[in-house]
């Protein structure tokens, strides 16, 4: 594993009330993850089809990925969005750069990492315009990826046995104890599991659904200011212990490919306004 710098997010949106409960959706173990519209602040819905998580994306419109931390340690989550590590702008990889959470703590990631005060904004954007597709690496558009790692607890401090009384002055010459080792663990099998708090199960597409359009993809948008700081940690294993996969396409294509079914169309589209401005009519009249 090359050596690692990671990265501590100095966005958080909050720690405590607003994030004590993970908004309905969120995909993950030990992070919860939600793909979040800029516009509205709202998480997109998401979507469970034939074991694989879906969100609609809408050309144009600003994106962030929100991950919260669920456990009491720290963790590292290596993110990636169409193949590309979303720091360091590298062909997506486990053992690269990411984000540290702390225990219970969760951010909202709004962009490609330019430096450690801004970002380049996720946006919604046609397959050929997509940073990765312009960058040469147009196979792994449409999804998202956060690798999640434990941190390797620090050894234990060494005991010192107490000298003799009649020896007491001789401690400081003796050498000191040896440092627990901290090579890393060995590789073990991938153990994480996504729990599903999402939209449930749909069947397979009816045979009048309208056709795939083009694909979506990320665009490398306008710069924002995003402050980080700088970290070390030490993973607990070589291998993530979680990896949260996350597609996504046009609401169209999500139709199309039978994610999004009439019954789910029905319920995504209630809004509490649904005539033009008026004034409240008179009930009719009794006979």
């Amino acid at each position: 594993m090359k050596p690692l710098v990671c990265l501590l997010s100095a966005i958080a949106l909050c720690t405590g009330a607003l994030l004590a409960a993970a908004p309905a959706g969120a995909v993950g173990n030990l992070v919860d993850v939600n793909v979040i519209d800029r516009d509205s602040g709202a998480p997109l819905p998401i979507y469970r089809h034939q074991g694989q998580w879906w969100v609609a994306g809408q050309p144009g419109a600003r994106y962030a990925i929100e991950v919260r931390n669920t456990t009491g340690e720290r963790v590292l989550s290596v993110m990636a969005v169409d193949g590309v590590n979303i720091v360091s702008g590298e062909t997506a990889s486990w053992d690269q750069t990411g984000y540290v959470l702390y225990r219970w703590d969760g951010t909202q990631i709004a962009g490609w990492r330019k430096s450690d005060s801004t970002v380049a904004a996720f946006h919604f954007t046609a397959l050929p315009n997509s940073y990765a597709a312009r960058t040469g690496r147009p196979d792994n558009v449409g999804v998202i990826g956060v690798a999640v790692f434990r941190e390797k607890a620090p050894p234990p401090p060494a005991a010192i046995a107490p000298a003799p009384a009649a020896a007491s002055s001789s401690l400081s010459n003796q050498e000191a104890p040896a440092a627990g080792d901290r090579s890393a663990s060995s590789a073990s099998a991938f153990e994480g599991v996504a729990r599903q708090r999402a939209a449930p199960a749909t069947p397979s597409p009816s045979r009048t659904a309208p056709p795939v359009t083009a694909r979506l993809g990320t665009g490398h948008g306008g710069l924002e200011e995003s402050w980080i700081t700088h970290t070390d940690f030490e993973r607990r294993r070589s291998q993530p212990d979680e990896v949260i996969t996350i597609r996504y396409d046009s609401y169209q294509n999500l139709v199309a490919l039978g994610v999004i079914t009439r019954d789910a169309r029905q319920a995504r589209r209630p809004t509490p306004f649904p005539q033009s401005p008026g004034y409240t009519p008179d009930p009719p009249s009794y006979r």
